[in-house]
């Protein structure tokens, strides 16, 4: 799995042009599913993402994770993520997993960062077109690849 994590002032998904989500402070994640992916690679990303610690304390250091700032989640499933753009100029999405299977990791990865965090969990839709709106706050943006 793959998982981008950006720390935002605030984030939305619109479809179809009508808000699904939106959320405040918190982190808006990215999220492909690659073939092979398990739910312990769920596991693993839900609870590093729920105990990452790059908020600022009192202090103006990262020190402090998502629930110590009572921050919002909001989470897109992405499959793009997982472009092989090494031959030509068309990525190849051969590694993404199929449809079925992403959407049941997906919501099982949402599921267990709700039960690390105990933040609000919003998402976008599987497999829909979605409009993404987000303010970057720092910028922060981590990368989590369970193949690393």
């Amino acid at each position: 799995m793959k998982v981008v994590v950006q720390r935002v002032s605030k984030a939305s998904v619109s479809i179809a042009g009508e808000e699904k989500a939106a959320i405040q402070q918190g982190f808006l994640l990215l999220v492909g599913v690659q073939k092979g992916d398990t739910i312990e690679d769920a596991d693993y990303l839900a609870k590093k993402i729920a105990h990452l610690r790059v908020f600022e304390d009192h202090d103006g250091k990262m020190n402090f994770d998502i629930q110590q700032i009572d921050g919002e989640i909001l989470s897109i499933s992405q499959f793009t993520l997982l472009a092989q753009t090494q031959r030509g100029n068309r990525p190849s999405f051969a590694e993404a997993e199929e449809p079925v299977k992403a959407k049941s990791l997906y919501e099982t990865f949402n599921q267990r960062l709700g039960h690390y965090s105990e933040c609000s969990i919003k998402t976008g839709e599987f497999g829909k077109d979605m409009d993404v709106s987000l303010h970057n706050d720092g910028p922060v943006t981590i990368i989590y690849d369970t193949r690393e």
